[in-house]
């Protein structure tokens, strides 16, 4: 907002005050100047400072609001000129107003007024100048008015031709509403446009014929000319939210609603109006002001906090001038003095050190807790004439059971050769599930709806990374989902969901390089919950919800030893893959968090056991068996039989090609055969690796391979 430093010093003494201390202060105070501009007025130059405040306030959006301000920060009291406390007696019609006023049940201010005789719509020089050295262009009609009311007050004036709308409503009663169409409505907007309304837009209409988009803009219809005679001139005040979602329906954002979007209050409405009249009625000295319109305001509840010394002592902290050993704080008195100042009424009790503290109207938006007063006094006193000092910390925190976990199961994937994502938590309209939990307000239709999984995004990046020429692409995120259940309630969880897989590479430097099968992928989730500490067992399962992501026939459930749970692991669908234009040997898990969390929780205890001093015999064991047969189900008779000696079961390789006959396939394990007392000789490990094939040929029908 652009800022004359002439009209300031019409309502703040800033005689005595430099520019650079001026820009100090509000710097400090939370307003930013983003520049400082000579502006040509005439034959003078004068100084425009471009300010800009925080969105939630909203009362620093005129000259009137940001003066209060300054004098606020400067501690001087502010000129009261005699305009801003003039107004037409009509007060008094707000008692007999009925509470039930279709107006008032939509906004909390409405008052419409008509201006007859008018003559003349030139602007004051002096008005003229104002608005030049406000960034505003001079028109020489109405909107010069509408912009210095604006500049001025920040209340956003609509007018409208009263004699067009007469002459296009039937009766001589005109009633003006707000409310809803009964239908759609073609509305020919005063920029031109031409707009379909539906029947949640609100507009303002005088008995059936709608002169204007609620808070927006007015038709074109009724809207002023250069030859009005008679003016209906509307003031209100919209609900905030109301206005952002009609603008952002319609594609539509004016000036006005601008305003309105920021929240502004109903607290000085009737002076803005009385300054208008006053300001027309220099070219117009027969004017007719008439009240057609008004609707009783609606009052904010007036807000008390109750603020303690000893919070903001602790808050604040010790204040610059401190020179001895103990710490010197802001006295209460300049806490009084700074909240008087901001227009608070205050009540200290000096007994108990506290203030009971009624926020004006104005504030309402940003002044809600404690913690917001105990900012204002610092933002007044000055946050630079406080001590910058680190806190004194006694203990340091522990790391929760969340942390350590996230910490570790991080630490496992990253050993494995991938690497962290972090992605965008919602999703847009086409998606892989259905049921998908729609937001009711979303910021763009693109991306309207909270995921419920974390697979679609990870095949996403896969995909563009394909597109610009990376084929490599292992990853893993943590996120949350939101699923809907049977009873229809919504549920957030935490997952962990991986990729990897899709390109080329060795097993060992003698192999030749191939695509990573299934047998190695679920080696690699196996060797991670080895890692982890955590028992689980894998269930063949065939996706229902997942079917557009998983093969259907490589897909595998995960379970944690006491049958919980914990996620899902397999191959992308082909036709997805070719979708995609991705390799169809990527393969995807996304595990749920908090059964990882419990189970290493519950291995608080390490567990170590001796190593053995004596050699390891390692032997190959290759065979040809149906594909039908789990590789845990010939694990767990291997075991069995294979004495106390076989430690461990490796799968080195599986191979299904023309030698192999169809619906089989060929595997070569790796046994490993140690003793914790003595030196194992090989005569034993071949007579037990002999009773081993013996098993597989009788119990699997298995072919062992030479």
């Amino acid at each position: 907002m652009q800022i004359s430093l002439r009209w300031l010093k019409e309502l703040v003494n800033l005689e005595t005050i430099s520019l650079e201390t001026l820009i100090t202060k509000l710097t400090l105070g939370g307003f930013e100047v983003e520049e400082v501009l000579e502006v040509e007025v005439g034959n003078e130059t004068t100084i425009a400072l471009d300010i800009s405040s925080t969105a939630n306030r909203s009362d620093s959006l005129s000259i009137q609001g940001l003066s209060l301000e300054i004098a606020a920060l400067l501690n001087h009291n502010p000129i009261e000129l005699p305009y801003s406390t003039k107004t037409y007696p009509w007060f008094q019609e707000f008692e007999s107003l009925n509470s039930n006023d279709p107006i008032q049940t939509n906004c909390s201010g409405f008052i419409s007024l008509i201006i007859e005789n008018l003559t003349s719509f030139q602007s004051p020089k002096w008005l003229q100048q104002k608005l030049i050295s406000s960034g505003f262009s001079v028109e020489n009609n109405l909107t010069d008015f509408q912009n210095y009311i604006l500049i001025e007050t920040g209340y956003p004036l609509e007018f409208y031709d009263f004699d067009k709308i007469t002459s296009k409503v039937p009766t001589s009663q005109i009633q003006l509403s707000l409310k809803g169409l009964d239908e759609p409505f073609e509305f020919v907007a005063r920029n031109g446009n031409q707009y379909l309304l539906e029947e949640s837009v609100l507009v303002v209409k005088a008995n059936n014929l709608p002169i204007s988009i609620a808070g927006i803009i007015s038709s074109n219809e009724t809207s002023y000319s250069k030859d009005t005679k008679s003016l209906l001139v509307e003031a209100s005040i919209f609900n905030a939210a109301q206005i952002r979602q009609q603008s952002r329906i319609l594609g539509l954002r004016t000036d006005r609603s601008a305003r309105y979007e920021k929240s502004i209050k109903n607290t000085t409405l009737l002076e803005a109006l009385y300054r208008f009249i006053s300001l027309l009625r220099i070219e117009n000295p027969k004017l007719i002001c008439k009240l057609h319109t008004i609707a009783k305001p609606i009052k904010d509840p007036v807000r008390r906090i109750k603020l303690n010394y000893e919070k903001v002592k602790q808050v604040l902290g010790p204040i610059q001038t401190t020179k001895t050993i103990d710490d010197q704080y802001i006295s209460p008195k300049l806490i009084t003095e700074a909240l008087t100042r901001l227009q608070f009424q205050v009540t200290y009790d000096t007994q108990n050190v506290t203030w009971d503290i009624s926020i004006p109207s104005f504030r309402n938006d940003d002044i809600v807790r404690e913690i917001d007063v105990i900012e204002e006094i610092g933002r007044l006193y000055g946050f630079n004439n406080f001590l910058t000092r680190l806190p004194k910390i006694k203990t340091l925190g522990n790391e929760d059971w969340d942390y350590r976990t996230r910490k570790k199961l991080t630490s496992c994937l990253i050993n494995l050769g991938l690497t962290e994502l972090i992605q965008y938590s919602l999703v847009n309209q086409e998606s892989f599930f259905k049921n998908e939990i729609e937001l009711i307000n979303p910021l763009v239709k693109e991306y309207s709806k909270l995921r419920s999984s974390l697979l679609p995004n990870l095949l996403k990046a896969v995909e563009e990374n394909f597109k610009k020429g990376n084929s490599v692409l292992e990853g893993f995120e943590y996120g949350h989902i939101f699923l809907i259940d049977s009873s229809s309630d919504i549920r957030e969880k935490e997952v962990v969901a991986g990729i990897f897989g899709g390109f080329p590479t060795k097993s060992n430097w003698s192999a030749n390089i191939s695509q990573l099968g299934w047998f190695e992928a679920k080696g690699r989730m196996e060797q991670l919950f080895k890692k982890l500490n955590i028992g689980t067992y894998w269930k063949s399962y065939q996706p229902i919800r997942e079917k557009n992501i998983f093969h259907f026939y490589c897909t595998a459930e995960i379970f944690l030893s006491n049958g919980t749970k914990l996620g899902i692991f397999g191959q992308v669908s082909p036709i997805l893959a070719k979708k995609l234009n991705i390799s169809t040997n990527i393969y995807l898990f996304e595990l749920e968090f908090d059964p990882i969390k419990y189970q290493i929780q519950q291995n608080k205890l390490a567990v170590y056991q001796d190593y053995s001093s004596y050699p390891k015999i390692i032997k190959d064991l290759s065979f040809i068996i149906k594909d039908t047969i789990s590789f845990s189900k010939i694990k767990e008779v291997l075991y069995l039989n294979g004495s106390q000696f076989l430690k461990e079961i490796n799968l080195l390789d599986e191979y299904r090609g023309q030698s192999i006959p169809s619906h089989h396939t060929s595997l070569c394990l790796q046994l490993i055969f140690q003793s914790d007392f003595e030196t194992l000789q090989n005569e034993n490990v071949e007579t037990i690796l002999a009773n081993l094939t013996s098993i597989l040929t009788k119990e699997f029908h298995a072919t062992i391979r030479v």
